[in-house]
């Protein structure tokens, strides 16, 4: 019986692999996409530093919220 639990534990270990493996890989695909000059170019041509700065403020306030 001990072996079959510690079977379903390796399983659940290895799905936690899986998904922090994904996850690196989705911030390593992010970094080169955006480390491109053209993207750069549009997205700086786009204002996405305005949009980050709008979203502060409710992002401070969640916070606020989710403290108390």
């Amino acid at each position: 019986m001990e072996f079959s639990e510690g079977e379903n534990h390796s399983g659940s270990d290895r799905d936690m692999l899986y998904m922090l493996g994904g996850a690196a890989l989705v911030l390593f695909g992010t970094g080169l996409i955006l480390s491109n000059p053209l993207v750069r170019r549009y997205l700086g041509q786009q204002g996405v530093g305005n949009l980050v700065q709008a979203a502060l403020p409710d992002f401070d306030r969640y916070l606020k919220l989710r403290a108390m």
